[in-house]
């Protein structure tokens, strides 16, 4: 596979991170046959399942931010007419490939994993400024937007429920009304 080839970017990369779903708790790596399906969807061999999931999980930890140490994989190069190229033959090898062109080109840091807790999903941010939070707004995003709704309002009736469940103690002083006099000169 070339440098330039569809199969390597962010698509591949995406899907290649999206193998484990965290909301529905399933890990596509650990199926020889969905892994087998997926990479002959993407042309390339399973190799090593183990291998794939470190690069895997290496890669999410590394989007998330953290240091990670990433599995050390074969890719070779090579040169053609004015190109060069990577070539990649497993699913590890292409997700390393992907990233590494990803980064080269400064698109790496648009690969992101949706900042919801319970999601989690990989997906390329193509908004105009790289801010995208979720891997969708109609979903995770509306979600959490609820979620805030919720939290702010709960801060807000608390303050008025404390004012209003307040019983005078013994030590309170009595409010004295005083009604209004009038004075009268003469």
């Amino acid at each position: 596979m070339r440098t330039n080839a569809p199969e390597l970017g962010a698509d591949l990369l995406v899907d290649f991170l999206n193998t484990l779903d965290v909301e529905e708790g399933t890990d596509a790596i650990d199926d020889a046959a969905a892994f087998g399906d997926w990479a002959e969807h993407h042309g390339v061999d399973t190799g090593d399942r183990a291998e794939a999931k470190r690069v895997r999980d290496a890669l999410r930890a590394v989007l998330d931010g953290e240091s990670a140490s990433l599995p050390s994989v074969g890719l070779e190069t090579s040169c053609g007419d004015r190109t060069v190229g990577l070539t990649a033959r497993t699913a590890a090898e292409a997700a390393v490939a992907s990233s590494v062109i990803l980064s080269i080109q400064g698109q790496f840091g648009r690969v992101k994993l949706c900042g919801a807790d319970d999601c989690r999903w990989a997906f390329y941010d193509k908004s105009r400024n790289g801010s995208r939070t979720w891997c969708s707004m109609g979903v995770c995003g509306n979600r959490q937007k609820a979620r805030t709704f919720r939290s702010k309002q709960d801060e807000q009736d608390e303050p008025h429920e404390q004012h209003e469940q307040h019983e005078p103690d013994e030590q309170d002083e009595p409010h004295e009304q005083h009604e209004p006099t009038a004075s009268v000169e003469t």
